[in-house]
């Protein structure tokens, strides 16, 4: 088989700084809070299991014996943002864990001393389970390949050697039917291709490669084989689900088998089309839901709406992959969507591992609220997710550079003779205008090209202040190619228009409402009242008013206008009294605060006394 070919290809956690906005905010309280965590405390429990020496305490929660259920993602993440930021604290607090974990290893196995649950009486003694493996493999990888710390190279080897001697390998096929998919079987087995592909690209060790085939899921991938809409796909684990389908890319990437590729692309097309609420997200009560039924009727009762940050962990993954080996714009829709409303939406981790888990969509009025576990998987995901904003934003490949996010940023990089660098100042998604202004130190022909989210229209592109015409249809990349000059800039408008969003094609008058990219939610204290909305999108404009002073005035970019754009609007029918309703974006909303997100369009008005 073929070398498949990378479309575009991210800047790999380096050459992107993210400038001020909620998400560099969050990115940043993510470092402080990551950063902070006491290392003896996350050792603990793998010493005192090692009879060694264990100062600090446990970090309970899901983390009270050991925190082998993160202990991987967090090496992963901290070693991502080291190398996104420059950041030797965190990359050095990385190894420093690594080294710690690393000395309480068994002499006869080779296993981490963790105390994770065994999946089964063949594996009792290895104290690592699938799960806990999976993660594990991933963050020693990011640790040789983001911090440059080979001598993890050598624990890998043998921790995926006690693995292959002692694992399950049955390969359940999960099932739906069952009160719980994992009685019997190893927990999310069918995620461990892909990082073992990943040791495989990183090292060229045929082991690791031999050991990914092992763990390939066919039972459930054949069955995106010939489309996106197959017949018994739900009833599993979501997050997991869709995760599984980064191994059938990362299959697709080592072996150049196409099917791979095909089965992914249908994956992502069926949780975008069949599965997905507003936000990007997906899996209430974790479950794909049957199309045939529609995710409409679990917000009637589902708090557990969507798992926040591990689904947008997974989306995040896949998506990128997607992009990566298509090229094609619209998987970068999904991305906006997580990054806007789902993970950018969620609450900070806090102290005591306090951590935001399930989103709260419901009809009847959610909150958000922290999870009443601590250190929970979420803790893991989270910070990787944070790592990631610095890897999705820009693209690359020989003729140019891709911009599939707008935030404040900035991006340098080699294009053949010249050191160029590309300036975004942006005041998105709350404002439609984006200034891209580039840096080269010769000049240098360039493409330049940006997504056009599926939901645009009538973009216009300007050139050092003239206006140009270049195909921006929604969906695409809309490009310019010519040579740059060190000081050029490049302004982007795309029209930002609410819109209704059904929930599924069932329940067409259960809808969300959006501007552009962003969920807005109805501010939910005192109003009990049944909401009138209009029949059409157009008339949407007419009935949302901005309301001025919505929120502090800041500072987006020496381009922007002397205030923020608005982001509260007020419910006005044109053919009414102003209703007292205001509608704000859902990533504002803070903790326990009462709003709003899926109304239904024509239900009777409610009486509360």
């Amino acid at each position: 088989m073929s070398q498949p070919t990378l479309f575009a290809q991210p800047f790999d956690y380096h050459g992107v700084q993210l400038a001020p906005s909620h998400w560099q905010r969050q990115m940043a309280a993510a470092r402080d809070f990551y950063l902070h965590l006491p290392n003896d405390d996350i050792l603990h429990g793998f010493r005192k299991a090692a009879g060694l020496p264990a100062p600090g305490a446990p970090l309970g929660g899901w983390c009270n014996e050991d925190s082998s259920m993160v202990f991987g993602q967090w090496l992963s993440g901290m070693t991502r943002l080291s190398r996104a930021l420059n950041d030797d604290a965190l990359r050095s607090k990385a190894i420093t864990l690594f080294e710690g974990w690393a000395a309480t290893l068994e002499s006869d196995n080779g296993a981490s001393s963790s105390n994770a649950p065994a999946d089964d009486a063949t594996n009792s003694g290895a104290r690592m389970s699938h799960y806990t493996f999976d993660k594990l493999v991933g963050g020693l990888v990011d640790l040789a390949q983001y911090a440059g710390h080979t001598q993890a190279l050598p624990v890998l080897e043998r921790v995926v050697a006690h693995a292959m001697r002692t694992f399950d390998r049955s390969n359940r096929v999960a099932d739906p039917e069952s009160t719980s998919e994992y009685q019997g079987a190893p927990l999310e087995w069918y995620t461990l291709s892909e990082h073992l592909f990943r040791a495989h690209v990183l090292t060229g060790a045929e082991s690791y490669r031999t050991y990914a085939l092992q763990w390939l899921y066919p039972e459930y991938w054949n069955r995106f084989a010939d489309g996106d809409s197959p017949p018994h796909a739900q009833g599993v684990h979501a997050y997991s689900h869709v995760n599984t389908f980064s191994s059938a890319v990362m299959a697709y990437a080592v072996l150049g088998e196409p099917q791979y590729l095909r089965m992914a692309q249908n994956a992502a097309s069926y949780v975008r089309r069949h599965q997905m609420f507003a936000t990007g997200g997906y899996g209430p009560n974790e479950r794909f839901v049957a199309p045939d039924i529609g995710i409409g009727r679990a917000l009637d009762t589902r708090s557990d709406t969507c798992e926040v940050s591990c689904c947008s962990w997974a989306g995040f993954k896949l998506a990128r992959y997607l992009l990566q080996y298509t090229g094609e714009a619209h998987h970068g829709d999904w991305i906006e969507q997580l990054l806007y409303n789902a993970i950018g939406a969620a609450l900070p981790i806090a102290d005591g591992g306090r951590a935001f888990y399930y989103g709260d969509y419901r009809v009847g009025g959610g909150m958000k609220v922290y999870n009443w576990e601590t250190f929970t998987c979420c803790s893991g995901t989270y910070l990787q997710n944070v790592a990631e904003y610095h890897n999705l934003v820009y693209f690359h490949d020989a003729r140019g550079l891709f911009v599939n996010l707008y935030l404040p940023s900035t991006v340098t990089w080699q294009h053949n003779d010249a050191t160029v660098s590309v300036r975004q100042e942006t005041a998105y998604p709350d404002d439609g205008h984006m200034r891209f202004t580039l840096s080269t130190s010769t000049p240098t022909a360039l493409a330049l090209r940006f997504r056009m989210p599926g939901w645009s229209s009538n973009a216009v592109l300007l050139v050092n202040g003239e206006k140009i015409s270049t195909p921006a249809a929604a969906g695409s990349w809309a490009t310019i190619e010519r040579v740059w000059n060190d000081g050029d800039s490049i302004d982007l408008e795309i029209p930002l228009p609410f819109r209704l969003c059904p929930a599924d094609p069932h329940m067409p008058d259960r809808v969300a409402l959006m501007r552009g990219p962003v969920v807005f939610v109805l501010e939910g204290a005192y109003h009990d009242t049944a909401i009138r909305l209009p029949n059409d999108d157009a008339a949407l404009a007419a009935w949302l008013q901005p309301e001025p002073g919505g929120r502090p005035r800041g500072v987006h970019g020496a381009y922007t206008q002397q205030a923020d754009p608005p982001t509260v609007f007020r419910l006005v029918p044109p053919d009414g009294p102003p209703a007292r309703l205001r509608f704000r974006p859902f990533y504002e909303i803070g903790e326990g605060y009462p709003y709003f997100m899926y109304l239904d369009r024509n239900a009777p008005p409610r009486r509360m006394w």
